[in-house]
């Protein structure tokens, strides 16, 4: 007999009666009902249940030993009282009368459970993770992330890719994010960045020949925390193609991402089958108010700006002269709804940064702030640029774009949530395109790179220099779903001028340019393939098909907010001579 076990907890059946097992693993619950213990056994395959009488010998074993210790015990498989059959459980027809009881590791008192529901708080699953890890929900989140990379890599070898490994340990890049920098001990003054991406080698690459490459890659950046980002490090599924257009790029991928989305979805769960729908830009931040829509929410918004131009309204009239524009938002079915519910739309259009916000509901007679400010031809025209009828409502806004779209879009999440006009069971996905190469510094009014700074602007190097900065488009696209971005990508800019002539745009003159990447940038000078790719995150897809609304539910140590690892007590001082050794001083922090 095998030392430790010859079942796993989830193994035994109805037809393993009368056999001599061994079974180890950890102490789950135990109920003592007297003549009989009860103990449920469980390790990372499942539950089976033990039970011995009170006169045998392994009785006093069990009773003493404390739940979460690690035990092996041998015994017969018996089948269950008619009435103690548990169908909820693979093994609920059978359990083990045990004959003989060896604790492996004893457990002391737990500053957690395991077993139940109980929810603690984020210091001390993080501080015990090793415990967290032991409980059912994210237990199973952990599996289905192997489960997830497992597809993803399956799915990628199927179509052609190679999965090769970029360094870790390389030079800073202006990925948008804070740089981890590791001090060199043999260049005494210089420093290592951890690879904020696989950007610049994954193109590199390209250039030294490889067709389609992947890889499961770890990134670092040194950002704070946020529900659907966890500070440190994270993974995404890095892809690199050559001699490929944006379409190339999206026909390689979805069949991937919709692979993996509904291998491991519920069957009933529907997810969008490719062609992903495609969504510029400019049309995203006007009909959704983000880049990031939520397609299973069905509200848009509309421009009503020239239904309130020149009169009416006079609150929007005017601000409409001095340039502000207005969006309209069909609410469906609210007519008879309180005015609570309506003074709650307006006050999450404050808590955006709006002005405020203004409403007519179409009843007999029409109601709300706008409705003695239209007349019926007016009120007509706009219902019928929202597609309202009666017994709806439309929400108009009045401001400046940037405030139209933030606002715009709390309102419309809001009032999904609100009225329950959320999809369930679905993963909607699609693609944000045509972003804008450069943007404006709202503080400095400076020109710089809006996205990806190594993506190629369409129109190439004429866009660059004939058109205004503010209007060159680039080739440069996310894959959203359900709201959350899985990744952005480009097809890259593989040439040195045109290189040289973006990177002009953004401030950096050649000489620059050629010192910061200069890998790139010289590999670029000797024949250089067009090529393209995107990186989704493998952390945001696990979130997403686990249902869970903070992604480090689904990193087996992941940091807390504060970027600390609670368990190992990182990051921590270091020793006098390590610094020594890497040419370190300290400084004391300035006084805040």
């Amino acid at each position: 007999m095998h030392r430790y076990r010859t079942h796993t907890c989830g193994a035994l059946r109805h037809g393993d009666l009368d056999a001599s097992v061994r079974l180890s693993g950890w102490v789950h619950r135990k109920r003592d009902l007297g003549n009989l213990l009860f103990v449920d056994l469980r390790d990372h395959h499942g539950h089976t249940q033990l039970v011995v009488e009170r006169d045998h010998a392994a009785f006093a074993a069990l009773e003493a030993v404390r739940v979460e210790s690690t035990i092996c015990v041998d015994g017969r498989v018996v089948a269950r009282a008619p009435d103690q059959i548990n169908a909820a459980m693979p093994t609920g027809e059978v359990e083990v009368a045990v004959t003989a009881v060896e604790v492996l590791g004893a457990c002391d008192v737990l500053p957690m459970q395991v077993a139940g529901t109980q929810e603690y708080p984020e210091e001390i699953r993080l501080r015990h993770r090793y415990l967290d890890l032991r409980r059912e929900r994210v237990h199973q989140n952990i599996v289905l992330r192997s489960r997830v990379i497992a597809s993803l890599r399956r799915r990628m070898i199927e179509q052609g890719f190679l999965e090769i490994q970029t360094p870790i340990l390389t030079a800073s890049s202006p990925e948008g994010a804070r740089d981890y920098l590791v001090p060199s001990r043999v260049h005494p003054g210089k420093f290592y960045a951890l690879p904020q991406a696989p950007q610049i080698f994954k193109q590199l690459l390209m250039v030294s020949g490889f067709d389609r490459y992947f890889q499961i890659a770890p990134c670092f950046r040194d950002e704070d925390a946020r529900a659907d980002r966890s500070p440190g490090e994270f993974y995404q599924l890095d892809v690199e193609l050559a001699y490929v257009t944006q379409d190339d790029v999206f026909a390689a991928i979805e069949p991937v991402l919709h692979g993996v989305f509904e291998e491991l979805s519920p069957a009933t769960t529907r997810v969008t089958a490719p062609p992903f729908p495609r969504i510029t830009y400019h049309d995203a931040m006007r009909r959704f108010g983000t880049d990031k829509p939520d397609l299973r929410n069905p509200l848009e918004m509309i421009d009503a700006t020239a239904h309130f131009a020149g009169g009416g309204f006079r609150t929007f009239a005017s601000a409409i002269a001095g340039g502000a524009e207005v969006r309209a938002l069909r609410v469906p079915g609210v007519a008879t709804r309180p005015r609570s519910f309506f003074d709650g739309v307006v006050e999450h259009a404050r808590r955006a940064g709006a002005a405020g916000l203004a409403y007519v509901v179409l009843a007999e007679p029409p109601k709300g702030p706008l409705a003695k400010f239209l007349d019926a031809t007016q009120l007509a025209a706009l219902a019928a640029a929202c597609g309202a009828g009666p017994g709806d409502a439309i929400a108009c806004l009045c401001d400046t774009l940037a405030v139209l779209a933030r606002a715009g879009h709390a309102v419309r999440t809001w009032l999904g949530e609100q009225l329950g006009l959320i999809e369930p069971d679905t993963f909607r996905m699609c693609w944000i395109v045509d972003f804008p190469m450069f943007e404006r510094d709202p503080d400095t009014g400076a020109i710089g790179f809006s996205h990806n700074p190594f993506s190629m602007p369409q129109g190439g190097l004429d866009a660059l220099r004939t058109q205004d900065p503010l209007d060159v488009r680039a080739f440069q696209y996310d894959i959203v779903c359900n709201g959350v971005e899985l990744s952005s990508g480009a097809i890259r800019n593989h040439r040195p001028d045109v290189m040289l002539a973006a990177f002009a745009i953004a401030g950096h003159d050649e000489a620059s340019v050629r010192e910061r990447f200069s890998g790139l940038f010289n590999a670029f000078r000797y024949g250089a393939p067009p090529h393209g790719g995107l990186a989704p995150g493998v952390d945001r897809m696990v979130m997403l098909l686990a249902g869970e609304a903070n992604i480090r539910e689904v990193i087996a140590f992941p940091m807390a907010q504060n970027a600390q690892d609670l368990m190992m007590n990182a990051p921590a001082e270091v020793s006098e001579r390590q610094l020594r050794e890497l040419h370190l001083t300290l400084r004391e922090p300035p006084a805040r």
